[in-house]
């Protein structure tokens, strides 16, 4: 994927080797070491350290081996977590770009979302939630949070390397944004509380479905304006939806397929929407809620 140069985006909050919860630097005490006592015993954080990094007394960072791989830093090291930093900001931009334009003619204002670095769990206004649980998106205060690590466990555990296989990731995730805009996600929700439990998780995989085809459309877009696609990109991004589809992660952890417990969709379904929204590059296209079979 072509995006080294290219601009990248003000709207990242990099909460990592934190507690995934903004602090400011500087002398406390009193009600406010009462307040870090509370945070850290809920967090399981021992609260000394907390008012260690407080006061200002941080130890001094230990030294990372450089690991890399096809010449590159890993995403495993320092450097290379920096490098995905960056890359991560420019996918953001380059959404950014899209949906702005998107939304502009039609005659709305598309509000840039936040995108959190976080490492192990992070607070967000959707509650507490830790690396395990993968990139999400919080309607609540419109921030899309990831743990850089998620990217190396694609590779790893999913056998979904490559950028653009990454950038479907956040692109994904910025498609829920999309949606939150739009109302979608707040009717969704609407329809979901109100039905039982197979209706909504039927309503749950339309919303990711259509999330992945918004991803798809991003990525018609932004090759159309910078060309960021190269040989081998959209294999690798249809890889990575596969390779999250609810049927192969149910096989790979159960051993068994539930079809009424999918919440995201098989693998068959990611791949054909995502492709739907990449290759028409036309939003209306993405209407899974339309459609007679997701």
């Amino acid at each position: 994927m072509r995006w080294i140069g290219d601009r990248e985006s003000e709207n990242i909050e990099d909460r990592r080797g934190g507690s995934g919860m903004p602090i400011a630097v500087g002398g406390i005490g009193g009600l406010g070491a009462i307040i870090v006592l509370v945070v850290g015993l809920f967090l399981g954080i021992d609260p000394s350290t907390l008012l260690a990094l407080l006061n200002g007394d941080q130890a001094q960072p230990q030294q990372t081996d450089t690991q890399t791989v096809d010449g590159r830093p890993s995403q495993g090291s320092e450097a290379g977590h920096d490098r995905t930093r960056q890359f991560v900001a420019v996918v953001l931009a380059d959404t950014e770009d899209v949906w702005r334009q998107v939304f502009k003619s039609s005659g709305k204002t598309y509000v840039e979302p936040k995108l959190v670095l976080y490492t192990s769990q992070i607070a967000s206004a959707c509650g507490l939630a830790s690396a395990a649980s993968g990139p999400f998106y919080c309607p609540n205060d419109q921030k899309v949070y990831l743990d850089l690590s998620f990217f190396e466990e694609m590779r790893a555990r999913f056998n979904a390397p490559g950028e653009f296989a990454d950038a479907y990731v956040v692109a994904h995730e910025i498609g829920h944004h999309v949606q939150n805009s739009l109302g979608i996600l707040k009717t969704a929700k609407s329809e979901e509380a109100s039905s039982d439990r197979r209706g909504a998780n039927a309503i749950s995989v339309r919303v990711e479905l259509q999330a992945d085809c918004l991803a798809g459309f991003w990525a018609n877009r932004a090759d159309r304006t910078k060309h960021v696609i190269e040989q081998g990109d959209v294999e690798a991004a249809m890889n990575a939806a596969s390779a999250v589809g609810d049927d192969r992660l149910q096989r790979q952890s159960r051993g068994t397929v539930v079809p009424d417990s999918f919440t995201h969709g098989s693998s068959a379904q990611r791949v054909r929407w995502f492709k739907r929204g990449l290759e028409s590059g036309d939003t209306r296209q993405c209407d899974t809620f339309a459609a007679n079979e997701p």
